[in-house]
């Protein structure tokens, strides 16, 4: 399970060009006409967010050493300009000392705040937007052309049990958390382009406070179901045979009357439980990174084992940087939290639709824990097998009466 969410986390290098290599990076520029100096071409294409070879000026940060004598006509004029002493600042090589803070202080410039912030508002929503709205699309297509999946065969009037009130507390817990955190993490992140319009600077404001309040002590209820449903149904969601034959026949949900057999979770929702198990667990740790700012660092020591792997090298990555600044950590943490809310908020929608609106009787699984037995002949034949053989065996042998 770690090395898939290392895997997972392998992404976020391909996101912010700040955090990769500069390998790729142009060299060799004529600089002639400005003394060395960056030019014009420099300064647009670091507005349009290509990479920029920075090696030029980077150690052009002065020398004290150069400093003329205290006995000079003008007394000492120091070795490092005004431009050199903020460009070391820029590039982190300044000695800064602080009395409080710890390192996080002595940051005070950081060169790679502005693409994370062009990241986030740019791509990132953008696409984040596009995928949750090419979700609901396909599922209103699906819906329009397949209909509600119904119980094929007569129903029988009879109930199962499928799950019990623990089971269905624990999904229900981390299902009322997840949607309130997904919409107060949307209003968070659309809030100044699509709110603020709406309803104004202060009121945004109000909404602000209380969406930040919300999301971060939901949290804590998210990461408890997290571990409620992984504790119990983990053993149910191993992958075995009997989910070929139903991936082989995409569950039966695009033909009528086709019902692959499955245990107690077919390979479907196995998929969302292992979706949810390793993206929420990724989220819930980017999620604690970010509720204790740079006190727990989670990208350094992902990136040290990745290269530890060789992962991006295969990749053509070379090896990742793992001396990230503090504001760095925080950046990826939050870039990270948000790609993988995305995704698995676009794969919640699709349960939710199959749950709800796209089958029939599914619902009651998780509303009071009972299905019709015909429905679950239907969808999960050997588990129902299962069931009864227990009940034949602990009513002393007798078969149940179809």
């Amino acid at each position: 399970m770690l090395r898939s969410l290392y895997a997972m986390l392998l992404m976020v290098a391909l996101l912010p060009p700040v955090y990769a290599q500069e390998t790729d990076v142009p060299t060799g520029v004529d600089r002639s006409s400005t003394g060395g100096a960056q030019t014009l071409a420099d300064i647009l294409a670091r507005q349009r967010g290509e990479a920029v070879d920075d090696s030029f000026r980077r150690s052009e940060v002065g020398d004290p050493a150069n400093a003329p004598a205290t006995t000079a006509p003008l007394g000492t004029l120091g070795g490092v300009s005004d431009p050199e002493i903020w460009r070391a600042i820029r590039f982190g090589s300044a000695d800064v000392t602080v009395s409080a803070g710890g390192d996080v202080a002595t940051i005070l410039m950081q060169n790679s705040g502005i693409r994370w912030l062009q990241l986030r508002e740019g791509p990132l929503a953008t696409y984040g937007a596009y995928l949750l709205g090419a979700t609901l699309l396909v599922l209103a297509l699906f819906y329009a052309i397949r209909g509600k999946i119904r119980i094929d065969g007569g129903k029988t009037g009879r109930k199962i049990l499928r799950f019990t009130s623990v089971e269905r507390f624990g999904h229900w817990l981390l299902a009322g958390s997840f949607i309130v955190l997904g919409l107060t993490g949307l209003i968070s992140l659309f809030g100044r382009k699509v709110l603020i319009p709406l309803f104004g600077h202060e009121s945004f404001s109000t909404i602000a406070i209380g969406t930040k309040w919300v999301h971060n002590n939901i949290s804590w209820a998210f990461i408890l179901g997290l571990v409620m449903i992984l504790v119990m149904w983990v053993a149910h969601n191993i992958p075995n045979r009997t989910d070929l034959a139903w991936i082989a026949k995409a569950g039966g949900i695009f033909t009528k009357g086709v019902h692959p057999p499955a245990k107690k979770f077919n390979a479907g929702q196995k998929l969302i439980f292992w979706a949810v198990i390793l993206l929420g667990g990724s989220i819930s740790v980017s999620g604690l990174s970010l509720l204790f700012p740079f006190e727990l660092p989670i990208f350094a020591p992902t990136f040290a084992k990745l290269n530890a792997l060789g992962l991006p090298q295969v990749l053509g990555l070379g090896e990742l940087r793992t001396a990230l600044a503090p504001q760095e950590e925080m950046q990826l943490a939050q870039l990270w939290h948000t790609l993988a809310g995305f995704v698995l908020m676009a794969i919640i929608i699709a349960h939710i639709y199959i749950g709800s609106l796209g089958m029939e009787g599914a619902y009651d699984a998780m509303a009071t824990g009972e299905v019709e037995e015909q429905w679950a002949r239907e969808h999960h034949s050997i588990w129902v097998a299962e069931v009864k053989a227990r009940e034949a065996e602990a009513s002393g042998g007798a078969t149940p009466a179809e």
